[in-house]
């Protein structure tokens, strides 16, 4: 028997173009994902969320100027657009065709319920205006935006902090909807929360966020970087005092470049009363050391921006590859189709057209599993339990994609066939397959 390939695991990850990148991006996303995007029989899909910075910012050079210092942050750190998926959202036109598929699915009420929209209407009413005053629609349908990025690419996983979990949750949903409408198109993606991946303080001891203006960028200038570093909101706590690591900024700035035993000595000197300034140079050194060979290698990527364009544009290309047919299936499974491809029979003009579908379920053991039925709805082929739905995905779509020469490679991962149920199915399947790439 052939030993079974897995299809790879696809990870998506973007950063909205909407300002400079600060070491809270740095750390929790960008390190993580770069460090990824090399791991074995993993999939990556990295973008720059430009359509959705419309929504927030109304200034055209500072989108330009962010999509640039993203790009070159993402590549300083050792992305290699060769060896992953990396482009512009907005070189994508299938996003926003696919966007407006969903929005046709998606309940308004649903999206009432985003975090985002709520936050400012709960805004409003508290200062007794419209609840709607001065939201545009752009944040109203975000999710769906950021639900047509997902699945446009059939992505398992999309790493994202707790506060984003909803808008995987919301995508499902979407995704969900569209398949019960329209057969078996969209994997279903899931949240992953790394909790290793630090959530940095800014300078004030909040979440730093472009928000709220207290952010340290990530490739500041050494001097400037220093500057920021020093700005830190400390207590008043005098040198030989000891001082509290909970609830400190820099101490946990630091923490999320330092390893276990440089975390450790810190926490000593804490509890022995190091005093503020020194903390804040330990602090300074840390990230310097770390980030000062990538700060060269950005400030040279920002002098070619011409590169970096050459490199989205080929990324771009590369996406649509996979865009282009996948969307050509979506607008057929719709009925937006060649009038004249083949002429319509009464049985066709009836309904629904009975086909041979795949259906993913989880079983009251907890399990996933799949199924193939045929136009009468009787099962062809079984599988097996799996243990998560991404395992159970990446089988589902070997199958589509290989058709009856994947039974095989997934003998192990299937209930036992008879000959002649081998190749009823793997008939079906190669129809499917063959219908896929048309």
């Amino acid at each position: 028997m052939a030993t079974p390939t897995p299809s790879p695991l696809r990870v998506l990850t973007g950063i909205t173009t909407s300002g400079t990148p600060h070491l809270g991006n740095y750390v929790g996303s960008i390190r993580h994902s770069v460090r990824q995007s090399v791991a074995p029989g993993v999939e990556t899909f990295f973008f720059l969320a430009d359509y959705h910075a419309l929504i927030k910012v109304n200034d055209p050079a500072l989108v330009q100027r962010s999509t640039l210092e993203i790009a070159a942050s993402w590549l300083a750190c050792g992305l290699d657009p060769e060896r992953v998926t990396f482009y512009r959202q907005s070189d994508i036109p299938e996003i926003p065709e696919l966007t407006w598929f969903l929005t046709c699915v998606t309940g308004k009420g649903l999206l009432n319920r985003a975090h985002a929209y709520k936050a400012s209407v709960d805004k409003n009413v508290a200062k007794g205006e419209d609840p709607d005053a001065d939201v545009n629609a752009g944040l109203f349908m975000y999710p769906v935006l950021m639900g047509a990025d997902i699945l446009m690419f059939n992505a398992h996983q999309v790493p994202v902090g707790r506060d984003q979990i909803q808008h995987i949750e919301m995508a499902r949903d979407m995704g969900q909807h569209f398949n019960h409408l329209y057969g078996e198109h969209f994997t279903l993606p899931e949240a992953l929360i790394d909790d290793a991946v630090a959530t940095l303080p800014g300078l004030d001891g909040r979440k730093m966020s472009k928000s709220y203006g207290n952010t340290i960028p990530l490739f500041a200038p050494r001097a400037q970087l220093q500057k920021q570093i020093a700005s830190i909101v400390t207590d008043s706590r005098a040198p030989g005092e000891p001082k509290d690591t909970e609830g400190s900024a820099l101490f946990q700035i630091y923490q999320a470049f330092a390893d276990a035993e440089e975390t450790a000595a810190l926490r000593h000197a804490f509890a022995e009363g190091i005093g503020w300034g020194d903390a804040k140079q330990l602090l300074f050194e840390r990230i310097d050391r770390e980030i000062a060979p990538m700060r060269e290698r950005y400030e040279a990527l920002l002098k070619d921006p011409t590169r970096i364009e050459q490199t989205l544009l080929a990324g771009a290309a590369k996406a649509r590859r996979l865009s282009q047919p996948f969307m050509g299936r979506l607008r057929h499974a719709v009925g937006l189709r060649d009038l004249g491809a083949q002429q319509q029979t009464g049985a066709r003009k009836a309904a629904k057209v009975a086909r041979p579908s795949f259906k993913q379920y989880r079983e009251r053991d907890g399990q996933f599993y799949f199924k193939l039925l045929d136009a009468r709805g009787e099962t062809l082929l079984q599988s097996l339990a799996f243990v998560s739905p991404q395992e159970a995905g990446r089988a589902l779509a070997l199958l589509q994609q290989r058709g009856g020469a994947a039974l095989a490679v997934l003998a192990g991962q299937l209930e036992v066939l008879s000959a002649e149920q081998s190749q009823a199915a793997a008939e079906v399947l190669d129809a499917l397959a063959e219908g896929a790439e048309k």
